[in-house]
């Protein structure tokens, strides 16, 4: 231990800090590891959604939109890994078939084709925008913990820096400036080294926390583009013969 605490200045100060020193260290510790952790499980989070985003879109039939051939993977119940495409592709097929059932119920002929009304798309298109909003959310979940070290991290290394200072002007108060050299080193090498350690676990989480932020931005506006051409294959399906003839103006 005093091999290792004579080579590594951040070990030397943790050794010669008080309790509290000490308990700003592992909180120091402890905030390092839950970032990285965070960070990690979500960057993994982010890389499994985007590939079972493509592979679901890669076997997206416009002509068939209501039976896509595609089964989620088995969960693993501690590595859960969300899949918003089929989310939402399983909302809107659900809402879909429910307003169908509907609409042929209530059809006079049963005979007939049954088809989807301006009303009932709106209503498909806002069954699929909610689900995507709780898509957004689950993959959001988690990320400010990353924001809350981002902020405390600096503060907590903040304050062992005040204490080491602290405990030095008080250890020379006492001793006097000749027999309180090694107390007042030990407190400005405490002071120094939680000022560096917050910095150092910091940094990271800010960086990791835009990555994630700046990705889920983009996955969002990836999923919107799946649930409008999803929307968009539903009207092309199911629309009314005369839904865009009274839109579109004859020749004259």
């Amino acid at each position: 231990m005093l091999i290792l605490a004579a080579g590594n200045p951040f070990i030397a100060a943790y050794i010669q800090s008080d309790w509290f020193g000490k308990s700003i260290f592992w909180g120091l510790f402890i905030l390092s590891a839950v970032s990285w952790t965070v960070l990690i499980h979500k960057s993994w989070i982010i890389y499994r959604v985007r590939r079972l985003s493509a592979e679901l879109a890669s076997q997206f039939a416009e002509k068939d939109p209501l039976n896509l051939p595609f089964n989620p993977s088995a969960k693993n119940r501690f590595l859960e890994v969300p899949h918003p495409y089929f989310e939402i592709f399983k909302a809107l097929k659900q809402k879909t078939l429910q307003i169908i059932a509907r609409n042929h119920f209530f059809s006079p002929d049963r005979d007939t084709p049954v088809f989807l009304s301006e009303a009932d798309l709106g209503l498909i298109e806002s069954q699929a925008h909610m689900m995507l909003a709780t898509q957004a959310k689950i993959l959001e979940k988690n990320l400010f913990i990353l924001s809350t070290v981002v902020t405390l991290g600096p503060f907590l290394g903040l304050l062992g820096t005040v204490w080491g200072i602290l405990m030095t002007f008080s250890e020379l108060h006492t001793r006097g400036i000749a027999s309180g050299n090694s107390a007042m080193l030990a407190g400005l090498s405490m002071a120094l080294a939680t000022t560096v350690i917050g910095l150092v676990v910091a940094i990271p989480a800010i960086v990791g926390y835009n990555y994630l932020k700046n990705a889920g931005r983009e996955y969002r506006r990836e999923m919107e583009d799946f649930s409008h051409l999803l929307i968009a294959a539903v009207e092309l399906q199911y629309r009314k013969p005369d839904l865009y003839a009274q839109k579109i103006p004859t020749a004259p």
